[in-house]
């Protein structure tokens, strides 16, 4: 499992939108979403580039934590 800092999330509809990114990727990637510090953990079968890439199609700067 990758933890990611992504600090431009704040609310249900980005949690939403960084899932979806995920799955677009990785459909059977498990995603914990910490929106209170701003965290995304994902235990998926991609790289890290490929998640960094994804979230940042849906607008969402992502680096590792």
């Amino acid at each position: 499992m990758t933890k990611f800092n992504v600090p431009d999330m704040s609310c249900g509809h980005c949690k939403s939108a960084v899932e979806k990114a995920v799955a677009s990727v990785d459909p059977d990637a498990r995603v914990q979403v910490d929106l209170d510090n701003r965290t995304v953990e994902i235990d998926a079968k991609v790289d890290d580039a490929a998640l960094v890439a994804a979230l940042k199609s849906e607008g969402y700067g992502a680096s590792p934590a």
